[in-house]
Formats: C-alpha cells, structure tokens, sequence
C-alpha cells in the first residue's frame, strides 16, 4: 500500500503449507469438506411441516410443573409475547421460554430443502435429532431413535420402542427413522451432505439405562453405565439415589468411564458404536451411501480420547468418506490429532478474531491477520480448508446482535476472547442494557463483511439458519427464535421488559439479504481458489482499519479488500506486471462506489466505510 514499507513486509507472512500439528498425523480430510457450505439447523426451530405430530405437555420433562393451559406456541407470534400459560406459571419471561414447543420437524426440513439448494448449501449439520425431552435434544433419551415428535407417528412409535434394551437386535425402525432417511435420500438427490450431532458424553432422564437404575437401582443390569454415589434405599422414605450430571446438571446424567478413565465403560461404549453404525450404515450391506455423511460431537474434550480414538477409526471404516468435527473452543489441533477428528467448529480460529475485529473494532488489522495465520498454522494443509467458519450458532448471539450491543458492551472481562459467548453480557437474562432490538441497515453492513470473510477465507463457511434471513437474537434462547419464512406473516417482536408507549420491531424475512448471501456464496463456487487457494497478506492500514489479502492457486488469483473503518479508503496495491483488478463482489452491494485505478506499480483501490470487495486478478486490457 502508498506511503508505507507496511505492505512489503506483511506479504511476506503466509499460510505454511506444512502446518505445525502438535499431536500426531493429520486426520485424513474427504476433499468434499473443503468444497462444502454449512447450514446448521435446529430442528424444533427450523420449519413446522406437520402440525399433526406437534409436541404434547405430557413429552415435557417438565409436564407436571407446567400448566394444564400450555400449548405449542404459534410459529409466527411475538417472541417477547407470553401465552395464557405462560403468565399463570410466573412473571418472569425466562421461567417459561424453555418449555416452548413450535413444533419444528423433519418434514418442515424435507418441504424446505429447495430453498437451502437454492441459497448455495451443500452441506446441513443437524442439532440433535435424536429422541429427547427439551427443546434442543442435548438430553438425549435414545441414540438410536430419531425424536418422535419429528416424525409422522408419536404415539406408534413410543409404542413401539417400549420393549427395546441396548441389544440391537431388539431395535425397530420407527416412523420418525423412517422420514430420517426419507430426509438423507432427499439430501442426497440434491448433492447435499448431511452431518448429525453425537452427544455421548450424557444422556437424559428419560434414557432406557438411567430410567431402569431408577426402577432397579443396585440389580439394575445398566448400574456400571453412570456415575452413581449412591442408590436408593427402599425401607427408608427418603430418595438416597445420588449422581453426576454433567457439570452438576442432574438433567443430564454422565455416561460412566473405564477404571482406567481412558475410555468410557463397556456398556455405554458398546452402545454408542452400535448406535454409529445404524445411522452410517442404515440397512447394513456395507455400502454407506444411504446413512449420514459425518458427526459433530457434542462437548468432546469431555469424553475419554480412548474412546474417541476407536470411534473414530470405527467412523472411517464405515465410511472413510465421513467427517468427524468435535465441539471445541479453544487450541484443538492437538486434541484433533491424538483422538482422530476430522475437524472442529473453528471458534477460536475464526469467530473470535472476526468478533475482534470486524464486530466490536477492537483488533487492528494486522492483529487480525496475526490471528488468522497463527491459529490455522496449527492445522494440516487439509484440514484448515475444512474447518468449519462460523460466526455463530445456538450457543452464542446471532451475529446480527452482536453487532447491535457492540458499541455498548461493558469492558472485557475475557479480552482473549473479545467476550465472545460471555453469558453475563450477551442476554437479558443477566444484563438489562442488552439491547434485543432489531439491527440497523448501518448494523447490517457489519455482517455482511463477516458474511464476505466466511466465503473467501481459508475454511468451509458456515451459516447459522436464519442469518441469511435477518434474525437476531441474544444468547440462548433467544437466538434459538423460529425461523423466519418469506411466505409468512409475523407478528412485531416487543421487548423482554416493556416500556409505556414502547414499539416493536417488524419481523419479516429479509430479501435483500438473503439475496446477498445467495451471491456471497455463489461466488465462492464460482473460484475454486476460495475453497483450496493459499492465503497472503497483501497489505494493511491499521489506521484506517484496512486489510487486503489474496487466495492464489495456479491459474488464479483473488484479492479481498476490507475497509472496516467510518470512513472511505484509497491505497496502493502492488500487481505482477500487465496485471490489474475486476470487482466480481461488495459486501454493500454497490460496486458503483468501488473504484480501481491503474498505478505504475498495480491498481489504487477506493473503498466506501464498512465495505468489502472481491477482485480478480486479470490481464490489463489496455495493453
């Protein structure tokens, strides 16, 4: 860049094609996972296909301790509204929220697959769906049943999953199984992988094991599956039966480790493999096309890697085409490498700097681009192209009030994280200037920078359901809303604690936007070097809060210019000799305020404020 040596000295900084690995051999890396496109869905919050199978008060875990008035909620009503139940059970927003049920299902995902096809994804990764009482499936009561009430037939199934044990012979094909793989032929007819979530580190209440230690306590069969402290004693009035939740949660009980603590306990283990290979290889003939394409694991440091080692040599034989990608929010290239994932969801590599720097402004540049190079050098070539990119998910905010409560935000209290998922300042659960409000156009250019660094950085993007519609919300619950649908009308959102004379927001799908994410990763598909290109640093200027860098591979190049600054841009940008620059993509949507202008050395690029543009590098026409 004009008028500093800074741009020299940075281009020397890039990706090392050798990576630095600290725990073994890189995982092997399927070539589909650096092409793939995520969307997360959650299923009770993505799309009501069939009113008929909707959720009862009696399959809350919660049913007596809620009102005989309750009553799935309906799709399009105010968040901040509170049903007739709701109000006679307490005053307090948050004390009901979680026993809502919409009725989300897997017919609602079945009917809604052209619209995530026609959005650019290729790749879906599922919150549970497996059987369970809360809303999200953490606490899972099966793992190898899908949830009844995201089938067609509720009551027909629990009838008959009643006299099944943890022996596979004894397991029957439910209906709610049944549309599953209705579900993954569908994905599959559309080219679109599917990956599920595997949560066994835990289960519920509600779990065949756990509920038979509380009917049979010491004789129960399952006694060695869970942690227990101790039993009940039945000649005394008093329940003595004690044991660990994960982390002191008793609805959900852990799953018990070998003697050694290096592997989880026989049973469950046994369990666990059984249920994988269901699911990977539905009707068993050894070919796995018709089973899920890969796992992501729920709270995965917490399981022995033991166990993890032989799941995921197990995974691979079933399909060395599946990915493994485990839950982790910190420095996992070591952990990945010793226990054998694929990949991870790329929290510390990519949201947290991102947050740093695009949302909250608080990184430099060049801090940033430290950031990105440092963390994806822990990974194999392979691997880095395949991390998982999201900015957020059903453990955060929605990357659209983040931006909002940006300005606002109290100091850090957890600087190497840009308080990223600091849950006492992201929900008004916990802090009453959280603002819930709708973001502003202003707001939205913000993400749309973000939405520009997921498609052209090194790694798989990855989408939130609903971003690309325009939802907002605070951390859990409120960023697990119902999806917001273009062919349904809304009620206005009100606010968690109203005011006199206080409005709502609209709620509406947002076209425009939606629109933008369709081109952002259209775009993407359209240059292969975003998927697999090396990553350099061309240049920055901190003081205005620029960065430019490229993705090259033989035959072409592409360079990516942010202005997260207020105020307009213009610097130097050395090419190649007879090289300039074409704009193919602006976060704003208004290339006409993007300017490219020959210099004697490369091209002197003109950005608006909070702007990102995509060039290509191409021969100069007027030579």
């Amino acid at each position: 860049m004009s008028g500093s040596r800074r741009h020299t000295l940075v281009t020397a900084v890039v990706w090392l094609l050798g990576g630095g690995l600290s725990g073994g051999e890189e995982p092997a890396v399927p070539e589909w996972a650096g092409a793939a496109v995520w969307y997360q869905v959650f299923p009770e919050r993505f799309a009501n296909g069939d009113p008929g199978n909707d959720p009862t008060r009696a399959s809350l875990e919660s049913s007596r301790r809620t009102p005989d008035s309750w009553a799935v909620t309906p799709w399009t009503s105010d968040w901040y509204g509170r049903a007739e139940w709701e109000r006679e059970a307490t005053d307090d927003f948050y004390g009901t929220v979680f026993s809502r049920r919409y009725g989300g299902d897997l017919q609602g995902v079945i009917d809604r697959l052209d619209y995530l096809q026609r959005l650019g994804v290729n790749a879906i990764y599922f919150n549970p769906v497996f059987a369970a009482a809360s809303l999200h499936k953490y606490d899972g009561n099966s793992f190898h049943h899908i949830d009844p009430h995201f089938g067609p037939d509720p009551a027909g199934d629990a009838k008959a999953i009643e006299q099944e044990t943890d022996d596979p012979a004894t397991w029957t094909w439910t209906a709610a199984d049944k549309l599953f793989l209705e579900l993954l032929g569908e994905c599959q007819r559309r080219q679109i992988r599917v990956v599920i979530d595997g949560v066994f580190n835990h289960t519920g209440r509600g779990f065949f094991a756990f509920r038979d230690i509380r009917e049979q306590g010491a004789e129960s069969r399952y006694r060695d599956w869970y942690v227990i402290d101790s039993f009940d004693d039945p000649t005394t009035p008093e329940d003595e039966f004690r044991y660990r939740g994960w982390w002191g949660t008793q609805s959900l009980p852990l799953f018990a480790d070998n003697e050694l603590g290096n592997d989880l306990a026989a049973g469950p283990k046994a369990y666990v493999l059984a249920a994988t290979r269901r699911w990977m290889d539905p009707n068993g003939d050894g070919d796995p096309a018709d089973g899920v394409d890969g796992w992501r694991l729920d709270v995965a440091e917490d399981v022995p890697i033991g166990f993890w080692r032989e799941w995921n040599a197990e995974v691979r034989r079933l399909n060395p085409e599946a990915i493994t990608v485990a839950e982790h929010w910190g420095d996992a290239a070591g952990f990945l490498a010793d226990a054998g994932f694929t990949g991870v969801m790329n929290y510390q590599g990519f949201a947290l700097p991102v947050k740093g720097f695009v949302i909250d402004d608080e990184l430099q540049p060049s801090e940033f681009a430290s950031l990105l190079i440092e963390r994806a050098n822990t990974y194999g070539d392979a691997q880095r192209h395949a991390l998982w990119n999201l900015i957020d998910s059903h453990d955060t905010e929605r990357v659209a009030s983040m931006i909002v409560n940006a300005e606002e935000r109290l100091p850090y209290s957890q600087p190497d994280r840009f308080d990223y998922d600091a849950g006492e300042k992201a929900t008004p659960r916990r802090w009453e200037a959280y603002d819930t409000g709708k973001p502003t156009p202003r707001d939205q250019r913000l993400q749309r920078i973000v939405a520009v660094l997921q498609a052209t950085c090194v790694g798989a993007p990855m989408i939130y359901y609903g971003d690309e519609a325009g939802m907002w919300g605070a951390d859990d619950p409120d960023c697990r809303k119902p999806m917001m649908w273009p062919d349904l009308q809304y009620d206005d959102e009100t606010k968690p604690r109203r005011s006199a004379g206080q409005r709502g927001d609209a709620v509406a799908f947002d076209r425009d936007l939606y629109l933008f994410y369709r081109h952002a990763l259209a775009m993407r598909r359209l240059f292969p070097v975003l998927t697999r290109g090396a990553f350099a640093v061309v240049g920055v200027d901190d003081a205005a809060s620029v960065l430019v860098f490229s993705r090259s591979e033989e035959g072409q190049s592409i360079i990516v210019a942010v202005n997260r600054g207020e105020g307009p841009w213009s610097g130097d940008v050395d090419l190649p000799p007879g090289k300039t620059l074409r704009e193919v993509f602006t976060a704003s949507g208004q290339p006409y305020r993007v300017r490219v202008d020959a210099t004697p050395g490369g091209v002197r690029l003109t950005l608006p404020e909070r702007e990102a543009a995509v060039f290509l590098v191409e021969e100069r026409r007027d030579r």
